[in-house]
């Protein structure tokens, strides 16, 4: 049997006396389209952090495509295919969207110091790709009419998929959305949902999703997990997940 892309073993984040994650173990296999849902708190974010370096496990083990990223840093990672966005956007907001993207580019151009400094034909010909690269992806995410507009002064929604497109430049096999529709309006969230299932059939790439619409995620996602307090409570299909007992109270209570 082929090797899950990612596999999580017993992963547990702890801050202090704040147990964030406790012994999550999870796989993903390469094309799935998953969920992970939970109450604000539940470890989502912290979850994606750890796989990203931006948090440094306190036990376990990340596994993706047969590497041992624990501990990696998150320049590492993401060189070996992993890429994200973050809950609160972070575009580079003083540089166009045009350059917004080249500049994620770079992390996969191969030219030397030398070829940078006497602007050889290697760096023209690295340089090239990237704009190509950069635009072809614009055209693809619907922002092309935008190219030299500052990235700040784009729309909310149109930010979301800049910073979707910015994730995607660096070529990634793992795409991390974190609450890609937070803030979106009912319109711009379906716009997205079309948006991910493209990207997902075009590229083939292998996407984790955090969200809280509901609507959203169980007309998207093919599997999901679900995180309460650091701890993961079930997992399954939506129509498992929907009527899961645990799930039901953890969103709304025992009491409900």
């Amino acid at each position: 049997m082929p090797s899950p892309l990612l596999s999580v073993n017993n992963l547990s984040v702890n801050f202090g006396g704040l147990k964030a994650l406790s012994h999550v173990s999870l796989t993903v296999e390469p094309g799935e389209l998953i969920g992970i849902i939970g109450p604000n708190g539940a470890g989502k974010t912290t979850f994606f952090n750890s796989l990203t370096g931006l948090c440094k496990p306190t036990a376990g083990q990340i596994i993706f495509a047969d590497r041992d990223l624990t501990n990696k840093s998150a320049c590492f990672i993401s060189r070996q295919g992993v890429a994200r966005t973050f809950q609160n956007i972070r575009l580079f907001k003083s540089l166009t969207v045009l350059d917004n993207l080249i500049t994620a580019c770079h992390q996969n151009i191969r030219y030397s110091f030398f070829d940078g400094i006497f602007k050889t034909r290697t760096y023209k010909r690295e340089e090239q790709a990237a704009l190509e690269t950069a635009q072809a992806m614009l055209e693809i995410v619907g922002l092309s009419e935008q190219t030299h507009e500052l990235a700040v002064s784009l729309p909310y929604g149109d930010q979301r998929k800049l910073e979707i497109a910015r994730a995607l430049v660096t070529k990634p096999k793992l795409l991390l959305l974190d609450e890609p529709a937070a803030g979106m309006n009912p319109a711009e969230t379906q716009e997205l949902l079309s948006l991910i299932q493209y990207l997902r059939a075009e590229f083939g790439i292998t996407i984790l999703l955090i969200e809280h619409d509901m609507n959203l995620v169980m007309n998207l996602c093919e599997r999901i997990f679900v995180l309460d307090y650091g701890v993961l409570i079930a997992e399954g299909s939506t129509e498992e997940i929907r009527s899961n007992e645990q799930v039901i109270q953890a969103y709304l209570g025992a009491d409900v």
